[in-house]
Parts: C-alpha cells; sequence; structure tokens
C-alpha cells in the first residue's frame, strides 16, 4: 500500500458549519494533517447544530471534523497571535469560509499570511466570493441556491420550489475547492509560491447547469418547473408504483423501445410497443401526454419490486425511491464502504457517511473521530516550538482553551 497522497501536507482549517470544514474532512482523508481552529468557548457553530449530541458535540461536527487535530486560541491575547502565526508559517493550507476582509482584522488574512509563508494555499469560500457587488453580503447555500436558478426548476408547477434538504452548494463548493487547492499544491511544486483561492457558492451552483443557461443563450428558453418528469427528455422521471414511488430512464431511443414493448407485452395498450410516434426523442416529447396516459396507471397498478424486477430484465435503468435507513442497509452501499464505523469513547460507536475517494493503493477511509474543542493543544504547541512552561501558562490562562473532561 502506498501512503496517502497528501500525506506531510499541513492543513489549519480556520472555517465553520459545512461547507470548510467539508474541505478540511476530504484533505484529512487524503492523508494530510488538518488541525481545526476554533475560538474558545463555544468552538464551531456546527457543534451546536443538527442532532446534538452533549453540550459540545452533534452529530453534524462529528461526521465534518473526522480525523482532524483540535485547538481553540484566544487571538486577542498576544500569545494567542503568535501561536497562530507560527501555526500558519508552518502550513501549507490555509482554509477559510468567513465574509471577505473578516479574518483580515485578526491578521490572517491572505496579504499577511502570504508575506510571511510565500508558500502557503490559501482558500477562501463564501457566499458570493472576494469580487463583485455582492462579496460583502452574507450567505449561506439556500441563499445561493435561490438565486443560482436551480431552485426556480424544481418541484410542480404553481407551487413554490422546494427545500432541497441536502447543502448542494456547500458540499458542491467544497469539492471544487479540493481539487483546486491539490491543483495549487501541484502548482507550487514548480513555482516555489501558493496562491489565493477564491471560491463562491454562487459561482459554483451557476456552473452547475448543464442544459439551462444553453436553454437560454441559444433558444431563448426559460426552464420552468416540470414537477415528476423531464418534458424535454420522455419519457425520465419518477412514478408512483402500488407500494411506493420509483425512477425510470426510458429516454434513449432503444431502450424506449425496450420498455414500450415490455409494458404491451405486460397488460399495455396493444400497439404501444411499435407505435412510431414514440420511436424518437421528438416524438415521445411531442406525444408526452399520451405516453404517460399509459405509464402512470400501469405502473400504479404494481408493486415497487415487480417493476423494477421486470425494467431491469430488460435493462431499462430505474430505482427505487429510498429513504435513509433503506439506503444504508443497501448491499452496493455496504459493500462500497460507504458507511463508516467509528468508536468514540463516550458515544460508543459512530455509523456516519464515508466520502467516495477509492484508490487502488491506499485507504482513504478516517477512523480517527472528531476532536473536543481543544483536545490538541498542547501537541500541536510543542510542534510549534513552545515550552512546556510556555503551554501550561497559555492553558491556565485560556489562551489555549479547552473543556476538562472527566
Amino acid at each position: 500500500m502506498q501512503a496517502r497522497p497528501l500525506e506531510g501536507i499541513r492543513v489549519v482549517d480556520y472555517s465553520h458549519f459545512l461547507a470548510g470544514p467539508y474541505v478540511g474532512r476530504c484533505l484529512a482523508a487524503l492523508g494530510a494533517e488538518v488541525i481545526k481552529v476554533e475560538r474558545p468557548g463555544s468552538g464551531d457553530a456546527g457543534r451546536q447544530h443538527a442532532t446534538v449530541l452533549d453540550d459540545e458535540q452533534s452529530g453534524y461536527f462529528l461526521q465534518l471534523n473526522m480525523g482532524k487535530r483540535g485547538v481553540s486560541v484566544n487571538m486577542r491575547d498576544p500569545r494567542g497571535k503568535e501561536f497562530m502565526q507560527r501555526l500558519c508559517d508552518s502550513a501549507d493550507v490555509f482554509v477559510e469560509n468567513y465574509r471577505p476582509g473578516a479574518l483580515n482584522k485578526l491578521g490572517l488574512g491572505y496579504d499577511e499570511l502570504s508575506a510571511r509563508n510565500p508558500g502557503l494555499v490559501y482558500c477562501s469560500i463564501s457566499a458570493y466570493g472576494h469580487t463583485g457587488p455582492d462579496a460583502h453580503r452574507a450567505g449561506f447555500g439556500l441563499i445561493a441556491e435561490a438565486k443560482s436558478g436551480i431552485m426556480q426548476m424544481i418541484g410542480t408547477p404553481g407551487e413554490p420550489p422546494p427545500l432541497m434538504r441536502i447543502s448542494l452548494g456547500d458540499m458542491y463548493t467544497g469539492i471544487h475547492a479540493v481539487a483546486a487547492i491539490n491543483a495549487a499544491l501541484l502548482g507550487r511544486v514548480k513555482s516555489g509560491r501558493g496562491q489565493h483561492i477564491d471560491m463562491a457558492l454562487y459561482d459554483t451552483l451557476v456552473s452547475m447547469h448543464e442544459y439551462a443557461v444553453q436553454c437560454y443563450t441559444l433558444q431563448g428558453i426559460v426552464p420552468e418547473q416540470t414537477g415528476h418528469d423531464m418534458p424535454t427528455s420522455t419519457l425520465y422521471g419518477v412514478f408512483r408504483a402500488a407500494d411506493g414511488d420509483l425512477v425510470i430512464a426510458a429516454q434513449v431511443d432503444d431502450a424506449w423501445k425496450r420498455f414500450a414493448a415490455m409494458i404491451e407485452a405486460h397488460g399495455g395498450p396493444d400497439g404501444f410497443g411499435t407505435d412510431s410516434r414514440f420511436h424518437t426523442l421528438a416524438g415521445r416529447n411531442a406525444n408526452r401526454l399520451d405516453i404517460l396516459s399509459v405509464v402512470k396507471p400501469w405502473v400504479a397498478s404494481r408493486p415497487v419490486a415487480q417493476v423494477l424486477e421486470l425494467l431491469d430484465g430488460i435493462d431499462v435503468p430505474c430505482a427505487k425511491v429510498q429513504r435513509i435507513d433503506e439506503v444504508l442497509a443497501d448491499p452496493q452501499i455496504v459493500a462500497r464502504g460507504m458507511v463508516v464505523e467509528q468508536e468514540h469513547p463516550r458515544y460508543g460507536t459512530l455509523r456516519l457517511p464515508n466520502l467516495p475517494f477509492r484508490f487502488s493503493d491506499c485507504d482513504t477511509t478516517i477512523r480517527e473521530v472528531a476532536p473536543d474543542l481543544g483536545q490538541h493543544n498542547a501537541e500541536v504547541a510543542q510542534s510549534l516550538g513552545f515550552g512546556a512552561a510556555e503551554i501550561d501558562a497559555m492553558q491556565t490562562d485560556g489562551v489555549l482553551y479547552s473543556k476538562v473532561r472527566p
């Protein structure tokens, strides 16, 4: 087995909530030493987010910060500022997701840190980025989802768009940041210098449009809500069966012909499988309502398992719309190791989502649990050259903050 790709890289994770911590988690999985820096007292606000376990940990925090070492520093004390300067001088990567300009006041902006450490790759994540008329505005993933045009296209026509219930903007921006950081580290091999990476949630979501922008710029069409299927890609959508929901993707001509023939053979109307109106995408789109008038009741009269068995038998892509408990029990997810188990000293066995990295010669599964607030203060300070007496004094005075646990 090889060493993980980023072993020997030190990352300062000065971020909170989701996008930045997700970047740090990914870099830790890839082998980097990630040091999570939090404010004294409450720490990362994500500690008190969804599924709160106690006064310091939540499932949200445990998932996003596994594999990291944790320090908590009082930057208002000169010793805390010196600690952070030494830490950033020792780092290869700095990750933050505060509003543009906020860290300049702490002496942690890119200009100051890169002047001290020219090789530093400094990654900023914000709602709108560090340039443009909206750069100063606050925002979350929800704001970017609404502004990006994505939200406007989902849901049932005539009704407000639904919440997506996953943090698309944060996670997609986060993994783009991981890619950009690795590219900057590779570029540093030749140039010897790091650089500032400016990631915006709004930018990232606009970049996701695989067809909507072209619809407007090339044809003048603004995509609208379509409900449960795609009028421009018949037959492709969500269908209700007798005991649940499933998705069917029979939009390709060959798959459609197999699908239509199978429906005719299993109780559908005569001639449905040979109706030439439906044998091209343009024809299916033009006659979409006629097709749906057959497919919907045919699916509705059968249990999900029977429909899936018939579709799998003719190689038409399909799947049940699964609940999260069904996902975690799915043999495919189990086989791919997409749920990682960790042993936590207070909570016992944790089962959390794994990352989808798969390398032939190294294992990127993180087994180390997320740190308690300030858990690794002393060992990180020692690695920066602070003496034992200095460390004891900083801990006693709360410059290096931690909660004492039994």
